[in-house]
């Protein structure tokens, strides 16, 4: 057993040794050939654009911490741009807003805003174009369904230049800029004081001094009558009955003794 495990150690060791420069020169191999020498490029290029850009960031901070602002910012609108669910979602929403007010009190811009973009959505008519940091929301002339030829054909499509007059609606950042500023005064009907003097449609916003007394009266409403208090009103409801009770039954008695 012996003599047959030195010559399987032997073998084996003779085998790693055949083995390794094999393998070394393939890699050799790998490295010089023209994949090799690009990916090696490649990494160098990026190597060194990385250390200008830290020596640059380093040496010119204000100009890097602007570009990292305006990087980060924009990144920022990619991520909050809004779809064409959440304007659906955010349409909806505003119409069950209005659905909960009287017609007599509801805004007729917000109303006519609103119930234009429900009719136009119950038509399929609604496109959404995602322009990267932003959203737009415009009309079109048919549902995309649609098989007439008018819809179909592609010499009656929208021209480029309508197109502006066609967005019903931005949305950046999160939200949706027309909607929203349709939405600002909904539940306030301008026709109602239309026939009011001028002097009188214009309302102020109160003082801060108005504000403060309005709270600590509002305040003051909350709190419970103190015993004293009590008192001192019982006390003058009882005088003041007093003198009624008094003053009332002299006049019928000196009658009385003019009289006899």
């Amino acid at each position: 057993m012996a003599p047959w495990r030195v010559a399987m150690r032997t073998f084996c060791a003779a085998a790693e040794k055949a083995a390794a420069p094999a393998a070394s020169s393939r890699w050799e191999t790998l490295k010089n050939s023209k994949a090799g020498v690009w990916c090696r490029s490649l990494i160098s290029d990026y190597k060194e654009a990385c250390r200008e850009m830290v020596v640059g960031a380093w040496e010119r901070p204000f100009k890097a911490t602007v570009y990292v602002t305006l990087l980060g910012g924009a990144w920022a609108c990619f991520c909050t741009k809004p779809d064409h669910s959440s304007f659906e979602a955010a349409l909806l929403e505003r119409s069950n807003q209005l659905g909960l007010l009287s017609p007599w009190i509801r805004n007729a811009s917000s109303d006519g805003h609103v119930q234009s973009l429900v009719k136009l959505r119950n038509e399929g008519r609604l496109r959404h174009a995602s322009l990267g940091l932003l959203s737009l929301v415009y009309c079109a002339n048919y549902d995309p369904d649609a098989t007439l030829y008018e819809a179909r054909c592609s010499n009656l499509s929208m021209p480029w230049w309508e197109f502006p007059q066609r967005v019903l609606d931005v949305g950046f950042a999160g939200r949706w800029w027309f909607l929203d500023s349709k939405m600002q005064a909904y539940d306030v009907n301008e026709e109602e004081f239309k026939h009011l003097p001028a002097h009188m449609q214009v309302t102020s916003p109160p003082s801060v001094e108005e504000v403060e007394r309005n709270e600590r009266l509002h305040k003051e409403s909350w709190l419970a009558l103190t015993v004293e208090d009590e008192e001192k009103d019982t006390n003058v409801v009882d005088r003041e009955e007093e003198r009624v009770s008094v003053k009332s039954p002299i006049k019928p008695l000196k009658e009385e003794h003019t009289q006899a």
